[in-house]
């Protein structure tokens, strides 16, 4: 069983960029926009040369990251909706360069498992 549902994925899949937030060892924060994928119960993001990235250097030295991937269902009515995964990166070799590996150590969406109208419910999982 996979750590995402299967609403999870598919909107995951869904969409073409999320935010990748990192931390330097005396806590500067991070962020970036990035391409990625849902492999398995991972998230993969690489790049053209990941190894110039702050990204990079942090993940060195505290591999903590929160990735968050949202959007507008709709703007009439407001309809926010979202992943946000707490966990670990490593660097792994990818087919052509270096990447990104992200284990889900936390699991929050709004608005994915349950669509009702209204307000969007929020859920939280521990998964790692």
């Amino acid at each position: 069983m996979s750590v995402f549902t299967q609403a999870e994925v598919a909107y995951l899949r869904s969409q073409p960029l999320m935010r990748f937030a990192s931390a330097s060892p005396g806590g500067r924060p991070d962020v970036a926009p990035v391409v990625f994928e849902v492999d398995g119960d991972d998230i993969v993001t690489g790049g053209f040369d990941i190894t110039h990235t702050v990204r990079y250097r942090n993940i060195q030295v505290n591999p903590r990251v929160s990735v968050v991937v949202d959007d507008l269902a709709s703007f009439d009515p407001w309809s926010p909706r979202g992943i946000k995964v707490i966990g670990t990166a490593v660097v792994e070799d990818g087919d052509r360069s270096p990447r990104f590996r992200i284990t889900p150590q936390v699991i929050i969406s709004w608005a994915i498992n349950d669509t009702t109208p209204g307000i969007p419910k929020m859920e939280r999982r521990q998964v790692g």
